[in-house]
């Protein structure tokens, strides 16, 4: 089993890092504006994420044409290689 945290909060994420028990963390950008995130400061919160968890990160695309979702995406990714993108559907 696997335990991924859904938050966008630093210190939930911490707190479950410092415990040994935490895979990954999956978050989108309705979770980090709830944590008083910016838009323009997501993808500094996904890098701060990855400096904090040893396993995969999932960001998700806010996008909805295919062409700006890959764009997107890749994007994303780029931010680190835990990076995971997550499209929803």
């Amino acid at each position: 089993m696997e335990f991924f945290l859904d938050t966008a909060n630093i210190d939930q994420i911490k707190q479950a890092q410092s415990l040994g028990i935490l895979n990954g963390v999956t978050t989108n950008p309705s979770l980090m504006f709830r944590e008083g995130i910016k838009f323009t400061d997501l993808k500094k919160h996904y890098a701060d994420i990855c400096q904090i968890v040893d396993g995969p990160v999932s960001a998700e695309v806010i996008s909805t044409k295919f062409e700006d979702i890959l764009k997107e995406g890749v994007d994303l990714a780029e931010i680190h290689p835990q990076i995971i993108i997550k499209v929803p559907m």
